[in-house]
C-alpha cells in the first residue's frame, strides 16, 4: 500500500488558508478606518455635501412672511385710498347734480310766475318757515313745505323774496316742485347768496299751481 505523501501539499493548503484571512483582516480594517479613534466600534457616516430638499418642509421663513405682511399692509391702503378717493368723487358728482337740478328747478318756477298776477292761486298749499343758521353752515334758509291739496296730479312754482329790517326786498328766490301727485309734498330750499351776518327776513311773496 502506498503512503501519503508528506507535508509539503498540507503546509501549502495551511498558508493558502492563513493568506485568505490575513486579506479578509485587512479588508475589514479598510472598511472601518474612518471610525474614530476612540475604540468606538460603530461606524460614522460620511456627511451630506448636497443641499437639503426644501420641497418637502413646511413653513414659511420669517423674511418671507414679513415681505408678505407688509406686501398685504400696502395693498390694504392703497385699496383705502381708492375707496376713499372714489366716495369723494361720488360725493361730488352728486352734490354737483343736486346743484343742476336746483338750479334747473328754480328756472322752472321762475318760467310759471314770470306772467302771474298778484300772489298766485296756492298759497293755501305752501307753507314756509326759517331754518336754523346752525344747519345751515351760517346761511340764510328757508323751508319750503309744499303739498298737492287737489285731486288731480300739479306742478307749483313759490317765490321768496329776503327783505331787510325796512320790509325793502333785497334778494328773490323761486323754487317749484313738479308733478306732484294729490296728496303728496315736496320741501325745497331757499337759500340766500347775501352775506351771513345780513339781517334779513324770508317772505312768502307767490306760490302758483299750474
Amino acid at each position: 500500500m502506498a503512503r501519503p505523501h508528506p507535508g509539503p501539499r498540507n503546509g501549502t493548503g495551511r498558508r493558502a488558508v492563513v493568506m485568505a484571512a490575513l486579506g479578509c483582516a485587512l479588508t475589514v480594517a479598510a472598511l472601518t478606518g474612518c471610525g474614530g479613534g476612540d475604540g468606538d466600534s460603530g461606524s460614522t457616516p460620511p456627511p451630506t455635501t448636497s443641499a437639503p430638499d426644501t420641497a418637502s418642509l413646511s413653513g414659511t421663513p420669517p423674511s418671507a412672511l414679513a415681505s408678505k405682511a407688509a406686501s398685504a399692509i400696502a395693498s390694504a391702503r392703497a385699496s383705502a385710498s381708492a375707496a376713499a378717493s372714489s366716495a369723494s368723487a361720488r360725493a361730488s358728482e352728486f352734490e354737483a347734480s343736486v346743484e343742476a337740478e336746483a338750479a334747473r328747478s328754480s328756472a322752472a318756477a321762475e318760467d310759471a310766475l314770470k306772467d302771474v298776477k298778484g300772489r298766485g292761486n296756492a298759497l293755501s298749499e305752501v307753507g314756509m318757515k326759517g331754518l336754523p343758521r346752525e344747519e345751515t353752515s351760517g346761511l340764510l334758509a328757508a323751508l319750503v313745505t309744499i303739498t298737492n291739496k287737489t285731486d288731480d296730479t300739479a306742478s307749483y312754482a313759490v317765490r321768496v323774496d329776503f327783505e331787510d329790517t325796512s320790509g325793502k326786498v333785497v334778494e328773490t328766490r323761486f323754487v317749484g316742485a313738479e308733478d306732484l301727485e294729490p296728496g303728496e309734498k315736496e320741501q325745497p330750499i331757499a337759500f340766500s347768496r347775501q352775506p351771513a351776518d345780513a339781517r334779513l327776513t324770508p317772505r312768502l311773496a307767490q306760490a302758483q299751481r299750474y
